[in-house]
C-alpha cells in the first residue's frame, strides 16, 4: 500500500475555538474556488491575498492565492486542511483580486486561468513525487528478490538520498516504471514522499574581507604586510584589496567586502594565493543577498521647462481634463513629443507620492524608453516584460509591493503587478494589437483591462497615439473620454513627404531590381551618400512565404496546420509560424523530382540578403522575431542603429511603434498591398496605422524625411489618406461603415473558435453551437458557423462563430452568461469528448 503524504494533521478543535475556513484560487481552470479549513494554529497568519500549500487530489500539492476567510464549511465536501502558510504578508493585493475578478468574468475564463497567467512562475510552488529508502531497509537482511530494474533503483538511491519519478525514468530509460515503484512499495524498500520546491532565489554575491582582527587599528594592518612580505603573490592579493577598497581611509569600510570574483578572475593574481589566504584565516568570505536591479547612480533633476509650448499646453490639457473625466486621449502625431509630456505628468504623480504605470505594445520600445525614464526617476523605476527570467519579475514584483520601485515600465502582463497606490495608468500606442493576449486564457485586452486597474484604484488613465483605434476616438467624440491634440512636431521637425511607387509600371518599364524599385534603389544610395539612416518595412518575416516546384507546382505544406512552410535562408529550412514545425528544404521536388525549386514572395530576411548584394558598402541589420529572441538582443539593435553602427534597419512591424532615432531620413514600404487587403473588418483602419506609424520614423531632427510605399495600385484611396495625414476622413468613413454593419464600437464582438481533430465532428459540434446560441440570444447577433481563412492549426481543426452583443438596451452580463451555458451544453454532450472551444471576448 502505498504510504500516505506525512504532513501535519492538527488534533480536532476545542470546541469553544472558532473553525476558520479559506477559500483559495488554484492556478488551475477550475470553475469555482475551492475550499479548505484553517488549522487552529495558523488561524492568525492566513492572510487574504497570501499565498497558502494545499493537497489538492490524491497527490498534488500545489500553492495557492487565499480570496477569502470565513467560518462557513462547504456543503459538497469535506473540507481537507491546508498545509502550510507561505506569506507572511499579502503577494496579491486587494485592488489585484478584485480585478482578476473582474478579468475571469468579463473574458469568459475562469479565476484560476487569471491567476495562473498573473503570477510569475518562481512565485507558483510546484510539488513532484520523489522516492527514497526505507529508512528501515537493510541490503545486507533483505529478504526480497529483486530485479535488475529494482537493483538499479536501489544503488541509485544508495548514491543519492532521493530520486523524482522523472530521475527514476530516465535511470530505467523506460517511459512506464511505475509497476516498479509499486513492487518496491509493496516489499517496504521505498517510501513515496512530495518535496515542495520555492522557486525564487534571491541573488547571491560572494565577497571577501580582511579578517576582523586584522582591522582594529593601522599598526596591526601594517604588520599584516610585513608577515606577507616573503610570500609575494599572498602580498600582491592584500595589495590589490586595499586600493580596490577604501580600508585605509576608514577600516570599518572594511565591513562590506569586496566582490570575490574582482580578485579571482584578475589574471594577475594567484588563485592559490587567495585560497591560501582565506584559509589561514587572513581573509574570510561571506554570501551578500543583492537585487538583480542595481541601484542607479542618481537621478538627474527634471525640468519641466524642456516642453515645447504645444507641449506644455497639452499637458495643461490633460490635467484639466482629468478633473472631468477619468481617461483621456491625447492625439498627437508622430515626432510631436508625446514622451515628454508623459515623463512630465509621471513626475508630477511620483512627487505626489502615487505609483505610475506605463504601457508599450512592444519590447523594442522598452529600451529607448528606459534610458530617458532613468534619467530622470533613476532606481525608482522598474521594468517588467516576458524576456526577463522568473527570478527578476519576482523582484520587480516584490519592489512594487515594498514601495521601491514608484514607476514601472512594462508591456501588457503589467497590468497584472500588484500596485497598491496607482494614480496613473499611460497606454502608449493604445491603438496597437499587441496588447491583445491571444493564448492562453485569460485572452485579455492590457487596454480595457487598465481601464478596470484605473477604477478599482482611483488613477487617471492617459491613452496616447497618433493614429487612434476607431473605437477610442468614437468615446472621445460621444464624450465618455477626454480628447487633447497635439498637431505639430516636436522642435524644427517636420512631417515626411510620401510618395508612391507603381510596381507594376516599373515591372513594364523593367526598372525593378528584384523587389526593389530603381527609386527605392537611388533614394536609399542617396540618404547613405549623406550619411543618413534608413528603415525599410516588410511585414513579413522569413526569406520566401514558400517554395515551389516550377514543373508540377508542388508546394511544401505543413503537417499540423493548413498554411505552405514558410522558407528561412539562415538555417536552410522550412518553417511553419504558427505551430513552429520545421524541416530541411528539399534539394529536389518529393513530387516530381524536379530540381527548379523556386522561393516565391520576400520576407525581411530576402530583403536583408538582396540588398547586401546591390549595396554591400551599406551596414544593415535586420529586426524581426527571428533575430530577436536572445534576451537583449532587442536593445542591441537599437543601440547599434542609433550610434550608426548600422545604417539601414530591414524590419516587420517592430520598427514601426514609437521608435525615435534622430538620423533616419528615408522609410520604404516594400509591400503595401498586402497589408491592404486582408479579411477583416479593421484591415484599413490597421493598413492606415502600420504606414503612418512607419512614415513617423522618418524626419525627426529637423530634417525634412521621405516615404516611399512600394505599391501594384497607388489608387487606393488609404494611400491619399496617408499622404494627407487624414485620420478624421478615415475615421468618419470607417465609423459610418461599422455602425451600418453593426461592428463596434456600436457592438461589442465574442468570437467562439470550435475545435477537433477530424473536420467533420468540429464541423458537426459547431452547427450544435450556433443552435444553442441562436436559442438563447437570437439568430440575428449570431454569425456562422464557417471556417477561417487558415481552417486548421496544430492538428486541429476550426470553426468559427461570431456573436454580437449590443451595447444599448441589453444587459451584457447576463447575455454572456447565456454564450456560457451554450458551450457547456455542447461540451455535456458525450458524442463530443474531443470538442474543444475557445472563447474570445472582444477579438482584435
Amino acid at each position: 500500500m502505498t504510504p500516505e503524504l506525512e504532513f501535519h494533521i492538527p488534533a480536532d478543535d476545542v470546541p469553544d475555538r472558532v473553525t476558520l475556513f479559506a477559500d483559495v484560487i488554484l492556478p488551475l481552470p477550475l470553475p469555482k474556488l475551492y475550499t479548505y479549513r484553517v488549522p487552529y494554529q495558523m488561524s492568525d497568519e492566513v492572510l487574504v491575498g497570501a499565498r497558502v500549500l494545499v493537497q489538492f487530489g490524491s497527490k498534488k500539492v500545489l500553492s495557492c492565492v487565499v480570496a477569502r476567510v470565513h467560518e462557513e464549511p462547504p456543503k459538497e465536501y469535506q473540507a481537507k486542511y491546508l498545509l502550510e502558510v507561505i506569506d507572511e504578508k499579502p503577494v496579491v493585493t486587494g485592488p489585484q483580486l478584485r480585478l482578476f475578478l473582474w478579468m475571469a468574468e468579463y473574458y469568459l475564463c475562469t479565476l484560476g486561468e487569471v491567476i495562473n497567467a498573473a503570477l510569475p512562475s518562481a512565485l507558483k510552488l510546484s510539488s513532484e513525487s520523489q522516492i527514497q529508502l526505507h529508512p528501515q531497509f537493510n541490503i545486507e537482511t533483505n529478504e526480497w528478490p529483486l530485479t535488475s530494474h529494482e537493483e538499479k533503483i536501489v544503488f541509485a538511491l544508495r548514491q543519492k538520498q532521493h530520486l523524482t519519478f522523472t530521475e527514476v525514468g530516465q535511470l530505467l530509460q523506460l517511459t512506464s516504471f511505475h509497476k516498479i515503484i509499486k513492487s518496491l512499495l509493496l516489499k517496504d524498500i521505498i517510501i513515496i514522499y512530495e518535496e515542495i520546491a520555492e522557486k525564487y532565489a534571491p541573488k547571491v554575491v560572494k565577497k571577501v574581507r580582511l579578517a576582523s582582527s586584522f582591522t582594529t587599528d593601522e599598526e596591526t594592518l601594517e604588520e599584516l604586510f610585513n608577515q606577507l612580505a616573503p610570500k609575494p603573490k599572498q602580498l600582491d592579493v592584500l595589495l590589490k584589496y586595499v586600493q580596490l577598497t577604501p580600508i585605509l581611509q576608514n577600516l570599518r569600510m572594511n565591513e562590506e567586502g569586496l566582490e570575490k570574483n574582482v580578485l579571482t578572475s584578475n589574471p594577475h593574481l594567484s588563485l592559490s594565493a587567495i585560497n591560501s589566504l582565506l584559509k589561514k584565516g587572513v581573509m574570510e568570505q561571506f554570501d551578500v543577498v543583492v537585487s538583480r536591479f542595481p541601484m542607479a547612480e542618481g537621478r538627474g533633476p527634471y525640468l519641466a521647462s524642456d516642453l515645447s509650448t504645444a507641449q506644455a499646453a497639452a499637458r495643461d490639457q490633460v490635467l484639466e481634463t482629468f478633473e472631468e473625466k477619468s481617461t483621456v486621449l491625447l492625439h498627437g502625431i508622430t515626432g510631436s513629443g508625446k514622451t515628454e509630456i508623459y515623463i512630465d505628468l509621471i513626475n508630477k504623480a511620483v512627487e505626489a507620492g502615487g505609483q505610475v504605470l506605463y504601457l508599450l505594445p512592444e519590447i523594442a520600445l522598452t529600451a529607448q524608453i528606459v534610458t530617458r525614464l532613468k534619467r530622470v526617476f533613476g532606481d525608482r523605476l522598474g521594468v517588467y516584460h516576458s524576456k526577463f527570467s522568473d527570478n527578476e519579475r519576482v523582484e520587480v514584483w516584490n519592489g512594487i509591493l515594498s514601495g521601491r520601485f514608484q514607476v514601472v515600465v512594462g508591456v501588457r502582463s503589467s497590468v497584472f503587478l500588484p500596485f497598491h497606490s496607482l494614480s496613473l495608468i499611460i497606454v502608449d500606442e493604445e491603438h496597437e494589437p499587441s496588447y491583445k493576449q491571444h493564448e492562453p486564457a485569460p485572452r485579455y485586452n492590457a487596454r480595457e483591462v487598465a481601464f478596470m486597474m484605473a477604477q478599482f484604484q482611483g488613477a487617471k488613465t492617459l491613452l496616447g497615439s497618433a493614429t487612434p483605434s476607431i473605437e477610442s476616438y468614437y468615446h472621445c467624440k460621444t464624450g465618455k473620454w477626454g480628447l487633447v491634440n497635439l498637431h505639430e512636431r516636436y522642435g524644427e521637425a517636420t512631417l515626411p513627404e510620401v510618395e508612391l511607387v507603381d510596381t507594376r509600371q516599373e515591372s513594364l518599364r523593367k526598372n525593378m531590381l528584384s523587389h526593389f524599385s530603381q527609386r527605392l534603389v537611388h533614394d536609399i544610395e542617396d540618404t547613405l551618400h549623406r550619411q543618413e539612416q534608413v528603415i525599410l518595412f516588410q511585414n513579413r518575416r522569413g526569406y520566401a512565404p514558400f517554395i515551389d516546384c516550377n514543373d508540377c507546382a508542388w508546394i511544401p505544406k505543413c503537417r499540423n496546420c493548413a498554411v505552405s512552410l514558410s522558407y528561412h535562408k539562415f538555417s536552410n529550412e522550412l518553417r511553419c509560424h504558427y505551430c513552429g514545425y520545421t524541416e530541411r528544404k528539399p534539394n529536389d521536388c518529393p513530387a516530381c523530382g524536379s530540381t527548379m525549386l523556386k522561393t516565391v514572395g520576400f520576407g525581411t530576411e530576402k530583403i536583408e540578403d538582396e540588398l547586401k548584394l546591390i549595396m554591400p558598402e551599406a551596414r544593415i541589420q535586420r529586426m524581426d522575431l527571428d533575430t530577436t529572441k536572445k534576451k537583449n538582443s532587442h536593445q542591441q539593435i537599437i543601440e547599434d542603429f542609433e550610434q550608426q553602427r548600422t545604417n539601414v534597419l530591414v524590419g516587420t512591424q517592430m520598427v514601426t511603434k514609437g521608435l525615435d532615432f534622430e538620423h533616419v531620413s528615408l522609410v520604404g514600404i516594400l509591400s503595401a498591398d498586402s497589408i491592404i487587403h486582408f479579411p477583416d473588418f479593421r484591415a484599413h483602419e490597421r493598413a492606415y496605422q502600420l504606414f503612418v506609424q512607419v512614415s513617423g520614423r522618418a524626419g525627426r531632427k529637423g530634417n525634412k524625411g521621405k516615404v516611399l510605399i512600394q505599391t501594384a495600385n497607388p489608387n487606393q484611396p488609404i494611400f491619399q489618406r496617408v499622404i494627407q495625414n487624414d485620420y478624421m476622413g478615415l475615421y468618419e468613413q470607417e465609423i459610418a461603415e461599422r455602425q451600418k454593419f453593426r461592428y463596434p464600437p456600436f457592438v461589442r464582438m465574442i468570437r467562439l473558435t470550435v475545435k477537433h481533430p477530424e473536420a467533420r465532428p468540429c464541423e458537426g459540434a459547431a452547427i450544435l453551437l450556433a443552435k444553442e446560441l441562436v436559442d438563447r440570444l437570437g439568430r440575428t447577433g449570431v454569425l456562422g458557423p464557417e471556417a477561417p481563412h487558415i481552417f486548421k492549426i496544430r492538428n486541429q481543426f476550426l470553426q468559427e462563430i461570431h456573436v454580437k452583443l449590443d451595447r444599448e438596451g441589453g444587459n451584457l452580463r447576463e447575455s454572456k452568461a447565456q454564450v456560457l451555458e451554450a458551450v457547456q451544453a455542447l461540451l455535456k454532450n458525450k458524442d463530443l469528448k474531443q470538442v474543444r472551444v475557445v472563447i474570445d471576448v472582444d477579438p482584435s
